[in-house]
């Protein structure tokens, strides 16, 4: 996430802030940030009591319900289980999510019900979409 977050900050004239849901070391008064969290480009970090993950990121426990609730649009990229089961939270929680994948098995077991495509007009018209349609309901 790094890498995408460099990108999207590295964007001249966009919309929105880079945010970053961080763990905390729980047993440590002050919870300090798991180390290497935040990246160095989150702008707007948001301190939580939940932990780095682990192979049951649908848990109730995992950062992965806040990503995909807060989110507009879930765009998912090449990963392992963190990322099938944001997948997986996307379509629990009716929150539009496009893979960005050259082939379905970059992402182990993500849903038939995601939309898969590696061309990446159609991932941006996707957002665009979503974005719109939040926009009209909101309004």
């Amino acid at each position: 996430m790094s890498e995408v977050s460099q990108a999207f900050v590295g964007v001249a004239g966009r919309t929105g802030c880079a945010v970053g849901i961080v763990p905390t070391v729980s047993d440590v008064p002050l919870r300090p940030p798991v180390v290497g969290y935040p990246n160095p480009w989150v702008e707007i970090p948001i301190f939580t009591h939940l932990g780095v993950g682990s192979n049951a990121g649908d848990d109730p426990t995992s950062r992965n319900h806040i990503n995909v609730l807060t989110s507009s649009a879930i765009i998912l990229l090449p990963g392992g289980e963190g990322t099938a089961s944001e997948a997986r939270l996307a379509l629990q929680y009716r929150t539009p999510a496009v893979a960005y994948l050259e082939s379905r098995d970059e992402i182990l077991r993500l849903p038939d019900e995601i939309l898969v495509t590696h061309d990446f007009s159609r991932v941006a018209d996707f957002v665009v979409e979503c974005v719109t349609r939040l926009s009209r309901t909101a309004g």
